[in-house]
């Protein structure tokens, strides 16, 4: 089970989806190849600040403050996040 928690100035995603070996599982990669997306588009493109952790099976991104290019990024990555778990659920919205 991929568990998210978003708050207004935070996302966490953590555990496996399960649905495969680990390091085949396609869902495991989808999550994380979007999460670690935001990441990115959140430094690079909107300019945020971050706080972020990356670990197997654990990110966590958090920020003070987010100006309107990172709420469209984040909003974005939840739009893709929901999709995925639409076609496999596996991912738990805290």
């Amino acid at each position: 089970m991929i568990t998210v928690l978003t708050t207004p100035n935070k996302i966490h995603v953590s555990g496996h989806a399960n649905t495969a070996p680990r390091g085949e599982d396609i869902v495991c990669s989808a999550v994380s190849a979007l999460t670690l997306t935001l990441i990115r588009g959140l430094k690079g493109i909107a300019s945020v600040e971050l706080s972020e952790s990356e670990e197997p099976g654990n990110i966590c991104i958090e920020w003070q403050e987010i100006n309107d290019t990172g709420k469209a990024l984040v909003d974005t990555w939840f739009l893709g996040i929901c999709g995925i778990a639409a076609e496999y659920p596996v991912i738990e919205f805290l």
